[in-house]
């Protein structure tokens, strides 16, 4: 037998904080469904290259033979297959967050369930998915009631937490590394342009990537001297700042008044208090008119009942001749369909209420509700994947700062698997990151 490898103490849960980790579901239910669960588990552990290594010293899986292969460490096997059997892949995470299951490269070991993200649950039981899995629960839905609280619950965390793991620029957004640009076949068989993967990047390569990513936004939407720019998503404020720099007056909007108090002293000290404005404001009631729009991962927040209406209110507010700028992170448009009404881990811990647009859904949104057409398209996902990994080496490096936060191990188990989980669709192919460049039909 092999002997299990170490692994830091399971994390003390607080019942208060987080309840659904210490709620068992019935025991008739618990047991059926956990039996069918570990059938499951086994028969797709044995079609991956993947190590399972058991309390009892067994190793399964078909990567058992390679000591090198991604490694998942079992500590609790009746939880976590109560919790999978329970939840799906809800409680996939959960168990992860209780400490019943590890890895000692879990993105490594993620990024393997990414890549066939598709098959994992057998054909048969996809066709059943819409009566075992969960839904999304009304009160997250981004009405626009609903929308302050969904992107206070993850935004309004701590600008503090945030400032632990970002870099100096405070972007929370995919970087753009230095790389060459190469056209690609995308999906629907037109043509696009991608970026190489980036090798070698080091958290001295972050800013200057964030940087490079803002700018190339801004040159799609023509930023210049007298531009008037609506961002829709304030982040922490660099892309105010730096249209600033250009000259342009900005508006920027965003529903996280954490954000919206750093965003303000950041602009502030960088001099541009006078160009930027930000506001506290739901972008579907935005007014003015703008020669420029751009939004930088907000999308995903959106919803994808409320996709049509977030291009239709670009559409009114861009000025003629203006152009639009997005960074979108984009998923297949099979899976995007299949997926589009699931309740998912991130949705229940990270981002309530949001959901990820394919390119092609974009593409037929904004030819059928609006004005706005797809010109230009970079895609970049390894940029995020390494983005991600620059961000989570720096998470788990300050763990003692976190802690100082007020937020305990298990809140730190849940981000960093957070990270991981997202890094592992990127590195997989799974996930994609895009520029994209939208301006109004020519008129013959």
């Amino acid at each position: 037998m092999t002997a299990l490898a170490p692994l830091p103490t399971a994390p003390v849960i607080d019942r208060s904080r987080w309840p659904d980790l210490v709620t068992a579901p019935g025991r008739l239910k618990r047991a059926v469904h956990a039996r069918v669960a570990a059938q499951l588990f086994d028969r797709v552990a044995a079609r991956f290259p993947v190590r399972v290594e058991w309390p009892d010293g067994r190793v399964t899986g078909g990567g058992a033979a390679d000591p090198a292969a991604p490694t998942m460490w079992l500590r609790a096997p009746e939880r976590f297959f109560a919790r999978v059997g329970d939840a799906a892949l809800v409680g996939f995470g959960e168990s992860y967050m209780a400490g019943e299951w590890d890895s000692p490269d879990l993105g490594a070991f993620l990024a393997v369930l990414a890549a066939e993200m598709g098959t994992l649950v057998p054909e048969p039981l996809q066709r059943l998915r819409a009566f075992y899995v969960a839904h999304q629960p009304h009160r997250e839905k981004n009405s626009v009631a609903n929308t302050r609280s969904n992107i206070s619950r993850h935004y309004d965390l701590s600008n503090e937490l945030f400032e632990a793991f970002l870099d100096e620029t405070m972007t929370y957004s995919s970087a753009l590394f230095d790389a060459p640009e190469r056209g690609i076949a995308a999906e629907g068989g037109e043509r696009a342009q991608a970026v190489g993967a980036p090798y070698g990047v080091a958290w001295d390569d972050l800013a200057e990537g964030q940087r490079r990513k803002v700018d190339r936004l801004l040159d799609l939407a023509g930023v210049g001297e007298g531009s008037r720019v609506l961002e829709i998503g304030t982040g922490w404020g660099e892309l105010g700042i730096r249209a600033a720099a250009r000259g342009a007056t900005v508006r920027s909007i965003t529903l996280s008044s954490e954000q919206q108090a750093l965003a303000r002293e950041r602009i502030a000290a960088a001099g541009h208090a006078d160009r930027v404005q930000v506001d506290l404001l739901d972008y579907r009631l935005v007014d003015g008119e703008y020669d420029a729009v751009v939004s930088v991962e907000m999308i995903e927040a959106v919803g994808h009942q409320y996709w049509g209406t977030y291009f239709e209110t670009i559409d009114r507010v861009l000025a003629p001749g203006g152009k639009v700028a997005l960074q979108a992170i984009t998923m297949p448009h099979d899976r995007m369909l299949a997926t589009r009404d699931t309740y998912t881990w991130v949705h229940k811990y990270i981002f309530p209420g949001g959901f990820l647009p394919s390119t092609r859904a974009i593409d037929d949104i904004t030819r059928g509700r609006t004005s706005l057409r797809m010109t230009d398209r970079l895609s970049m996902g390894q940029h995020y994947a390494q983005t991600l990994r620059l961000w989570d080496e720096r998470f788990v490096a300050r763990a003692a700062q976190v802690d100082g936060l007020g937020f305990d191990a298990v809140f730190r188990r849940m981000w960093h698997f957070y990270l991981e989980y997202s890094r592992a669709g990127f590195a997989s192919g799974y996930l994609d990151v895009q520029q994209i460049q939208l301006q109004r039909e020519a008129r013959a």
